[in-house]
């Protein structure tokens, strides 16, 4: 189980701002690093998502202690990072908040469940799931680890291949 993760924003504190709206969660800082925000969805696994400047690395310590930041320049907003999130929240409500902020959705399917690709200042990519969405995919991922068996690997047969999109809003 992931708890939390983190992503870069040229703009940290509004698209914390927006997470919370998506989340209907809790927005506290983040306080080892400046201008950084923690989005944190409220519910029993302590589910959030660090929004730091764009640029910010993260780097072991020289001795014991925890990670340390530094900028870089030129900062890039694009990340190789992305994740999957589930939302409370209806096609039409994402649709929404998206359309509001100038940024990207598009609705996907990724073989046996659809993801609304939501691109955070159309720079960092959450795969939003509505609950009916996430449904799909824990079942999905629940087939998938049945036909694993004894392999430990996924099937080789396109179960998860992708397949026709829907633009919902693209900024």
């Amino acid at each position: 189980m992931i708890h939390h993760l983190s992503i870069p924003a040229r703009d940290p504190r509004h698209v914390a701002d927006v997470l919370v709206e998506l989340f209907d969660g809790v927005l506290t800082g983040f306080g080892p690093w400046h201008d950084s925000w923690i989005a944190w969805a409220g519910d029993a696994h302590g589910t959030a998502i660090e929004v730091y400047p764009a640029g910010t690395e993260m780097l072991p310590d020289g001795g014991q202690g925890q990670a340390r930041f530094r900028p870089t320049s030129p900062a890039s907003p694009f990340t190789a990072t992305h994740a999957a999130v589930s939302v409370d929240r209806s096609r039409e409500e994402i649709q929404a908040i998206a359309r509001r902020e100038g940024w990207r959705a598009v609705e996907l399917s990724r073989g046996p469940n659809r993801v609304i690709e939501f691109w955070v200042e159309n720079a960092v990519l959450l795969e939003l799931m509505t609950p009916s969405m996430a449904a799909d995919y824990v079942r999905a991922m629940a087939a998938l680890r049945r036909s694993a068996g004894a392999r430990g690997q996924p099937p080789r047969d396109g179960t998860l291949s992708r397949s026709r999109s829907t633009v919902i809003h693209q900024g």
